[in-house]
């Protein structure tokens, strides 16, 4: 869920409208408007006080994210010597190369 979202949501769910959740920050109907616009980008502390404001709180949790990666295939590739490593990028290489010619080829395009 987004700040913005959150914001929203919150305030619904407390029954207020935008000039009374602002009346309660000391701030314009306005400026909520913009805090619930999706794209806003409050302070951690300004989204704490919207929604303390509106009888909730705000909840951070850092969680691990799944990594991008085969972590295996690093781990295995770390295993390698130097030498072994070295060795299977220049493999690596020659086939990208040779991939890469032909579609040179096949495009009717002059490989050098």
């Amino acid at each position: 869920m987004t700040a913005s979202e959150a914001i929203k949501n919150a305030r619904i769910r407390a029954g207020l409208t935008q000039a009374e959740l602002a009346k309660r920050l000391g701030t314009t109907q306005s400026a909520i408007a913009r805090l619930e616009t999706p794209g806003a980008n409050p302070t951690v502390t300004t989204l704490e006080r919207a929604l303390a404001e509106t009888g909730h709180r705000l909840l951070l949790v850092a969680a691990r994210s799944e990594p991008g990666v085969d972590e295996t295939l690093i781990a295995n590739r770390l295993r390698l010597s130097p030498g072994d490593r070295l060795k299977s990028f220049e493999s690596f290489n020659r086939d990208a190369r040779q991939i890469m010619l032909a579609g040179q080829r096949a495009r009717g395009e002059h490989a050098a």
